[in-house]
């Protein structure tokens, strides 16, 4: 992060002994962050401009900055910790991390396991595809075509949006995002479902692939940060910061830098 994000991040945390009731007692999840002095932070790895990992190994993007952000104004370590996209909750639940925060959209499935904090952004479904035809459609039941083979990340908003609205075509279920890149590459499958953000970064990360994607998402969903259900406290501390962040302007910030400026691309393996 810059500076000025970093100075913004950490300065809330001045207002944190304000955010819980006077003689409150922390829940796990708090007292561990406490305890320890890290907030583990459970993230793919691989969903840029979201997060990934750089040619250096280091992670880099919109949930890491905001992870480090949080951890900051906590005045703890941030541990970050890869997954698999479709882990990640399990990761959660399995108390191995304490907070998700991965281009995870908020949905009434997922919320019946865990808590959402947010959202922090929208986003919504576009396809990566080879297929100038596929690039243009405008309706999710144009894709519903015995021919098609969709790719989509296991586990994800995707993967069901696939299912429901095109149950017809054939889904690839997928680990990683580059693991379809280089199907449409070899032409195993005819496109990527995926959150139009990951779509555009992938057209302007292969200028010469030949890949294209959507001029508008399908569809619009609310991304957020998941926490343990049943630690009221610690999702408060969170929640308060989130909105903390969105009224100071480190997020409008962060989003700049991610959405706004592709300069960053040149650090990609």
């Amino acid at each position: 992060m810059t500076n000025l994000i970093k100075a913004l991040a950490l300065g809330l945390a001045l207002i944190s002994s304000s955010l819980l009731p006077a003689g409150a007692i922390a829940g796990d999840t708090l007292q561990r962050v406490i305890d320890f002095k890290t907030l583990r932070i459970g993230m793919s790895g691989d969903q840029p401009p979201f997060n990934v990992v750089n040619r250096e190994g280091v992670p880099m993007g919109f949930d890491v900055d905001l992870g480090v952000a949080l951890a900051g104004a906590m005045k703890v370590k941030p541990e970050l910790k890869r997954y698999p996209f479709g882990k990640l909750l399990e990761a959660l639940e399995n108390d191995e991390v304490d907070i998700v925060i991965s281009g995870m959209a908020i949905t009434p499935q997922r919320a019946e396991y865990v808590s959402f904090v947010g959202p922090y952004m929208m986003s919504g479904k576009s396809i990566l595809t080879k297929n100038s035809v596929l690039a243009k459609v405008s309706e999710a039941d144009q894709f519903n075509r015995k021919d098609l083979k969709l790719a989509a990340l296991k586990n994800s908003t995707s993967s069901d949006f696939v299912t429901t609205a095109a149950p017809e075509a054939t889904l690839v279920e997928l680990n990683t995002y580059e693991e379809g890149i280089k199907m449409i590459n070899e032409g195993t499958v005819d496109g990527m479902v995926a959150d139009m953000p990951v779509c555009v970064l992938t057209v302007l990360r292969y200028p010469d692939a030949g890949f294209v994607t959507l001029d508008k998402p399908l569809t619009i969903e609310p991304v957020g940060i998941a926490v343990k259900s049943g630690d009221p406290e610690f999702r408060n501390l969170v929640d308060n910061y989130l909105d903390a962040y969105g009224k100071v302007g480190i997020l409008a910030k962060i989003r700049k830098k991610w959405f706004e400026n592709n300069s960053w691309v040149a650090a990609l393996p």
